[in-house]
């Protein structure tokens, strides 16, 4: 008797070992159960994550005791087992095919990376302002973003009369397969009716604020990035684009920093105006959602704020547009400086942090220094980028030309980030 009530005891030890363990029949979980750390490391995780963890324990209770001694307690305790599991996996299902997108990348830790990929099937939109002596540069920038880009885009240009048969020769002569994927749309310079044209064209840079009245002059078009003509890409506009998708519902704009650095910001010291965050931020590069902006009424704003600041405003269209986001931050969205890098990072000292470890996304050469000799690096890379012909082989016309230019300004403050400047860029020759 003392013998079969002592294996009765084993088999129920083992029982409810068994349960505790998931009912996983798992030999060797039960020999190691002792013994083994992560083992004792999974159990106490798995009672931390049980919600979702579909192999959560059985705690250990009088009623688990019991269990093997009614088979009916037994069965009810493993049916629910099974059934919780069963409800775990649907509710996982439900949160990757029924969530919205947004809410998906929220807990990813890769969300930006997925979101450019999202791109890929969506048309982007690239809008630029050009008059003057601007048209150059304008049809550099636009060959830099034809030629990293791989998905359907719609060029829109804003110019004088004069220049719109030469973007069309442009166009025209790009290689086939390009002009299928990207077209390209001219507009004339024009301003809402009622609006002192002449004023606002001379407001900073030739015709610049033209992109202020964009949301009622592209009543087609639901969200563009807007650039200046002093802008190159060294990776693909997809990249970029894909920051649409890191938005909330209540951002209606993105842009960058102005500066990194307080002691060198321009805004902080010497605005004599409103402007966003605590450094202002650079419209040169920015993210227009056009249907969130007509919505909001963004003409209703620029109109007065430009009257009631037009003597203390240095910096024109972008002022206005850091004053009307300093009284609505929540409106914008706030990329970083390797989107926008300007002589600025790196004239004193390198400040953009992000540009050295993930590389130059979008190249700003504004105050003329892609003309000029004062930065050696920013004019190394636009003169490759003047060099390139489109179509051409991206590897040996394009990179290993601005390596060699980049090379010899290596002495130079920003040349001492030169990796900087062809990370993005060498990471796309590599995989084609």
């Amino acid at each position: 008797m003392k013998c079969t009530y002592r294996l009765l005891v084993l088999i129920g030890a083992v029982t409810c070992l068994l349960i505790m363990l998931g009912v996983t029949g798992d030999v060797t979980r039960i020999l190691h159960f002792r013994s083994s750390n992560s083992v004792r490391e999974a159990l106490r995780s798995d009672v931390k994550t049980s919600e979702f963890n579909v192999g959560m324990l059985v705690p250990v209770t009088p009623s688990c005791l019991d269990s093997f001694r009614s088979p009916e307690v037994y069965s009810n305790v493993y049916n629910s087992k099974i059934t919780s599991i069963r409800e775990d996996k649907n509710k996982i299902r439900n949160i990757k095919t029924l969530a919205p997108a947004s809410t998906i990348q929220h807990y990813n830790v890769k969300k930006h990376s997925e979101s450019s990929k999202r791109s890929r099937t969506t048309k982007m939109v690239l809008a630029v302002v050009c008059c003057g002596d601007r048209l150059n540069e304008t049809r550099i920038m636009l060959k830099s973003a034809a030629s990293l880009s791989h998905t359907p885009l719609r060029m829109i240009v804003f110019t004088e009369d004069p220049l719109k048969p030469i973007f069309k020769a442009m166009h025209a002569s790009w290689p086939s397969d390009v002009r299928e994927r990207i077209s390209l749309n001219l507009h004339s310079i024009a301003f809402p009716p009622g609006q002192d044209a002449a004023a606002w064209r001379k407001l900073f840079k030739p015709c610049s604020s033209q992109r202020l009245f964009m949301p009622s002059l592209l009543k087609d078009v639901d969200a563009l990035v807007y650039v200046d003509t002093d802008v190159v890409f060294l990776a693909p506009l997809e990249e970029l684009w894909g920051h649409f998708y890191s938005m909330n519902s209540s951002h209606m704009a993105a842009m960058a920093p102005e500066h990194e650095d307080l002691a060198t910001g321009w805004y902080n010291r010497f605005a004599k105006h409103p402007y966003f965050g605590r450094l202002g931020v650079n419209s040169g590069v920015m993210l227009m959602n056009l249907t969130r902006l007509r919505k909001f009424g963004w003409e209703e704003y620029v109109v007065p704020i430009y009257k009631h600041y037009k003597h203390a405003i240095t910096w024109g269209d972008q002022d206005i547009i850091n004053i009307i986001f300093h009284y609505h931050p929540d409106k914008l969205y706030v990329y970083g400086c390797e989107y926008n890098l300007r002589p600025d990072h790196c004239m004193y000292m390198s400040v953009c942090k992000a540009a050295e470890k993930r590389g130059i996304f979008v190249l700003h050469g504004n105050r003329g220094t892609f003309h000029s000799i004062k930065q050696p690096a920013f004019r190394a890379v636009y003169r490759a980028w003047e060099e390139y012909k489109l179509g051409q082989d991206l590897r040996q016309d394009l990179y290993y030309p601005m390596q060699r230019y980049l090379l010899k300004a290596s002495n130079t403050t920003c040349g001492k980030i030169h990796n900087a400047f062809l990370k993005a860029l060498g990471s796309i020759v590599r995989l084609r």
